[in-house]
C-alpha cells in the first residue's frame, strides 16, 4: 500500500505571487469596470502587476522545484498522454502542475503581460491615456487599445476555465488545489522534498523587478 506523506510542494514566493496576481486582477478589473477604484490606481496596480510578471518570469528560472518552467513546461507528448490518462482516470496527482496545466499556466502569463503591457499604451480618447501613448503613433495607440479591450474578455474566459479546472479537480478526483496554494504542503506518494530556493533570492528578483518597472514609468511621463 502506498504510503502518503505531507511534502512542501509550493514554496513562499510562489505562493505569494499567485494570490499577490489574484488581488491585482479583482481590484483592476473593478476599478476598469464598475470605477470601484479611480483610474489612476487602475494604472498602478497594472504597474504592479508587469512587475510580478517580471518576477515570475526570473522565478520560472531560479526559483524552486515545481516553480521553474523546466518542470511544468512539458512536450505535445507529455500532453496528449495526460490527456488520454485523463479520459480513462488513469491520471496521479502531480506533484506542481500536471502537464496540461503547464501551458495553461503559460497562457494565463501571457495573456495577463498582454493585458498590463498594452494598457500603458492605450487610451479612452477622454481623460484616461496610458503613460507610453505619447511615445508612439496615433495607429499604436489605437491598435494597443483595440487589443486591450479584446485580452480582457480573453482573460476572463481564462479565468473562468481556470477555476472550473480547480474545481473539477477537488470534486471529481478528490485533489485539492486551492489548499496547498495556501500553505504549500500535500499529501502525496513521493518521497523526494523539493528543493526549496531562499526566498531572500525571490525577494531580491522582486524588487529588481519593482525597479525596472518603476525606472520605465518615470521614463516615460518624463
Amino acid at each position: 500500500m502506498a504510503v502518503s506523506n505531507p511534502l512542501t510542494v509550493w514554496d513562499l514566493p510562489t505562493r505569494l505571487f499567485h494570490w499577490i496576481l489574484v488581488a491585482l486582477i479583482i481590484l483592476q478589473y473593478a476599478s476598469g469596470e464598475f470605477g470601484v477604484l479611480s483610474m489612476e490606481w487602475h494604472f498602478r496596480l497594472g504597474y504592479a502587476t508587469i512587475a510580478l510578471i517580471v518576477f515570475r518570469v526570473l522565478w520560472g528560472f531560479a526559483g524552486s522545484g515545481t516553480s521553474r518552467f523546466a518542470h511544468f513546461v512539458r512536450g505535445p507528448r507529455s500532453v496528449l498522454s495526460y490527456l488520454r490518462g485523463s479520459l480513462h482516470g488513469r491520471v496521479k496527482s502531480d506533484i506542481g502542475h500536471n502537464p496540461l496545466g503547464g501551458w495553461s499556466v503559460l497562457l494565463m502569463l501571457t495573456c495577463i503581460a498582454i493585458q498590463a503591457v498594452s494598457g500603458l499604451f492605450a487610451s479612452d480618447d477622454l481623460t484616461e491615456t496610458g503613460p507610453f501613448a505619447a511615445h508612439v503613433s496615433d495607429a499604436t495607440v489605437a491598435l494597443m487599445t483595440r487589443i486591450h479591450n479584446i485580452d480582457r474578455w480573453v482573460l476572463l474566459v481564462l479565468i473562468a476555465l481556470h477555476v472550473i479546472a480547480v474545481l473539477m479537480h477537488w470534486v471529481i478526483r478528490d485533489d485539492n488545489l486551492v489548499a496547498p496554494m495556501l500553505h504549500g504542503r500535500k499529501e502525496t506518494e513521493e518521497s523526494e522534498s523539493m528543493r526549496i530556493v531562499s526566498s531572500w533570492l525571490a525577494l531580491a528578483l522582486a524588487i529588481a523587478s519593482a525597479l525596472v518597472v518603476w525606472a520605465l514609468i518615470a521614463w516615460a511621463g518624463s
